[in-house]
């Protein structure tokens, strides 16, 4: 049966955009109110959708949670790995500050996604742990694959990078969390600057 077109859009054209105007409440109420604060309802009367239209995209606000955390980390990843590629043979210090300057404006720039990402994501339930957890995993393979990248180019001496970067991926956590969370009041680039001098002393220190 074919899309039907209505006022000149089709079925899964309003379909999408519902979908990107969930996204876009659960981003600004996840960001600002919390998780916890946000009931479907407000989400639907930010997103100017009906609650069936809700459910049509989302098994419930957790799902909208994990697909905001799905696309910041996607974004963040492909920021880093853009930026990586684009530093040619830049030193290892500079390579280190090129990735974490990349990664902080991909998931931090705006406060919202901040906040989302590192606080709001964090002991919802058992499902979202485990997604969350996922994601730091796979950061960490990321991370040791890159320091593998710099031992092969003789920037650092090659050893088991694993858990260096674990190690790293819970620093950038932890300190994103701080940040995101206004316990001390901290300019974003005073973040940058840790996590660099965190990242060099842990990569360079083998050289």
């Amino acid at each position: 049966m074919p899309d039907r077109v209505y006022a000149g859009r089709s079925a899964a054209d309003r379909r999408a955009e519902r979908r990107r105007r969930l996204l876009r409440a659960g981003l600004a109420l996840f960001g600002t109110q919390g998780y916890a604060a946000t009931s479907i309802e407000k989400l639907c009367a930010a997103a100017g959708v009906s609650t069936r239209n809700f459910y049509e995209e989302f098994t419930g606000r957790e799902e909208l949670l994990l697909a905001l955390h799905d696309g910041a980390q996607q974004r963040a990843m492909s920021a880093v790995s853009t930026a990586l590629a684009r530093a040619g043979e830049e030193p290892l210090a500079r390579r280190i500050e090129l990735a974490v300057s990349a990664y902080l404006t991909a998931t931090a720039t705006d406060p919202r996604w901040a906040r989302l990402s590192a606080v709001e994501v964090v002991g919802v339930s058992a499902t979202v742990e485990r997604h969350r957890l996922a994601w730091r995993s796979r950061w960490a393979e990321f991370l040791a694959a890159e320091a593998r990248r710099e031992a092969a180019c003789g920037r650092t001496r090659d050893r088991d990078f694993d858990l260096t970067a674990v190690a790293l991926t819970g620093a950038v956590d932890e300190l994103l969390r701080h940040w995101a969370a206004g316990e001390r009041q901290v300019e974003l680039d005073d973040v940058v600057a840790e996590l660099v001098r965190i990242a060099t002393a842990a990569l360079a220190d083998s050289a």
